[in-house]
């Protein structure tokens, strides 16, 4: 009898060690699967400036200052700054459009004539530079 109680008591000292050890090995796994998204970095064009398609998150609306991933959709170039905007600019017609703050008019971004508005990135779509001068002849 003492000696099954002795082989018991070992048996749960090794099992208790063995689910502790387990447990540590589930944290380090756990903690080896972080994983550390980048930042999206934006580079401020001064206000007013006309900035280039390609270097415009087209679904955040934000100038990146480099060259953005390319997003073919029916004949024209999007683009979009990670793999979401890409997915987005080619299921949802409402983030390939923007309004000519100048007409009030739907522009298609793909073809639209971009201003930087602000240091922090944001843009403005024209339908043309033309609106854009005209824009900024009103004063609005």
């Amino acid at each position: 009898m003492k000696r099954v109680n002795k082989y018991l008591i070992i048996g749960a000292i090794a099992l208790v060690i063995a689910s502790c050890q387990k447990q540590e090995e589930k944290q380090e796994t756990i903690a080896q699967k972080s994983i550390e998204l980048p930042v999206k970095e934006t580079f401020a064009a001064p206000k007013g400036i006309h900035v280039t398609n390609e270097e415009v998150c087209m679904v955040n609306n934000i100038y990146m200052g480099k060259k953005q991933m390319e997003v073919p959709f029916e004949g024209k170039m999007y683009y979009g700054c990670c793999n979401m905007c890409v997915e987005r600019i080619s299921n949802e017609e409402s983030v390939r459009t923007a309004v000519d703050p100048h007409t009030g008019k739907k522009v298609d971004k793909a073809s639209a004539y971009i201003i930087s508005l602000n240091e922090e990135g944001n843009v403005a779509y024209f339908e043309s530079e033309e609106n854009y001068l005209n824009f900024i002849k009103s004063g609005s």
